[in-house]
């Protein structure tokens, strides 16, 4: 792997479930789906040719309905389940060929699991539960105190060290365990569904509190999740699994913009979509619309508004087709790339012209009009 930017590469992958996974391979390598591989072996193909990359410092959420892979794949990564075929890098190392010692190596030092269940050791304390990971991998108790109580603090949790499990609430046993992880500093987070177990006010608080972690610190974080929700709140990328297979990988404006088939499309369906996408998103530049404030052109009949604009390619003002009436930019509230969309609702529906989307130099970098607005809404 030569992408610095790359932390974690996957090279088609399989995992089969079964006594022969060899037969299955066989048929994959002759063309057989999973379907056909299950109905003449018996044997469930789990993760099916799985290609992709996790670009350092971001949160990659992989999701999918019950069933589709999601937890079995992130188990390959640190091959708490062993693959069938393919290969796994780590900061360009394989791992799929370490020994049991490099492998276990690399689990204490390298990826830091968080599951659904705390699994909290009831008589440990706090401290104790958030260094137990450290204590295994033999590092000396000075040293494995002040490291659990660091992450202890990067969690919020500073002040209960010697709390028990039973005196926390679920959101608190759960940072518990997200130090426990942290304690080790480890190069990739790996998190099973782990916020699923909790109240819906408290998983959101969690949700926040893994967002400002990433951000503060810069980790890399694979979420598994199967709630479209929570991704879109957390996911930088979002990955789609289907039967084994990823389907599509993208950022969150990505898939809600361009689905790859009806399975992702259906992941959206009833979402409002006007809370993720902005502006950038769906604007597009018309050349024919814009010309110099020095030099202004006879628009073409039809086109109904041009946007004049200056030396630096900034917006002055919108006319109409016929040049007779100037609207100047300073009588709208300006709307930039990054403008999420249902902001930009209010606005053009009071703009008798498509409205300009500037960058925050202020230069026009293409426009929106109602109906572009409506038909994006109208199809989440």
């Amino acid at each position: 792997m030569t992408n610095t930017d790359e932390i974690l590469s996957i090279k088609n992958i399989y995992k089969v479930f079964g006594s022969h996974p060899a037969e299955a391979m066989q048929l994959v390598e002759a063309g057989f789906g999973k379907k056909e591989v299950f109905e003449k072996t018996g044997q469930v193909i789990g993760v099916f040719d799985a290609t992709f990359s996790v670009k350092r410092g971001e949160i990659f959420v992989i999701m999918g309905l019950s069933g589709s892979g999601k937890s079995t794949m992130v188990r390959l990564f640190n091959r708490l389940i062993e693959p069938t075929s393919g290969k796994i890098y780590l900061n360009g190392r394989e791992i799929t060929g370490l020994t049991d010692k490099e492998l276990l190596d690399v689990r204490r030092k390298e990826m830091g699991m968080v599951f659904q269940s705390f699994a909290l050791m009831p008589h440990m304390s706090v401290l104790e539960n958030t260094a137990f990971g450290l204590e295994i991998a033999g590092v000396n108790e000075s040293e494995r105190q002040r490291r659990a109580k660091e992450a202890l603090q990067q969690v919020g949790l500073s002040g209960q060290e010697h709390s028990y499990p039973h005196q926390l609430s679920g959101g608190m046993q759960q940072r518990v365990g997200l130090a426990r992880a942290l304690a080790n500093d480890p190069t990739i987070l790996l998190m099973d569904e782990a916020f699923s177990a909790l109240d819906p006010l408290i998983r959101s608080e969690m949700q926040g509190e893994l967002i400002k972690l990433q951000a503060e610190q810069k980790r890399t974080i694979i979420f598994i999740s199967h709630d479209i929700e929570e991704a879109i709140r957390i996911g930088h990328r979002i990955a789609i699994m289907e039967g084994g297979r990823v389907i599509q990988i993208g950022t969150p404006q990505e898939l809600i913009s361009q689905p790859a088939n009806d399975y992702v499309r259906t992941f959206f369906k009833g979402f409002d979509s006007s809370k993720i996408l902005k502006a950038g998103d769906l604007a597009r530049l018309d050349p024919d619309s814009t010309c110099h404030v020095e030099a202004p052109k006879s628009f073409k009949p039809g086109i109904g508004f041009g946007y004049l604009l200056n030396d630096q390619g900034q917006l002055v003002s919108v006319v109409d087709d016929s040049s007779t009436t100037h609207y100047s930019q300073h009588e709208q509230q300006p709307v930039y790339l990054d403008t999420p969309l249902h902001e930009v609702l209010s606005i053009a529906a009071t703009l008798p012209y498509p409205v300009p989307v500037l960058d925050r130099n202020g230069s026009l970098k293409g426009t929106l009009s109602k109906n572009q607005l409506l038909q994006t809404l109208g199809s989440h």
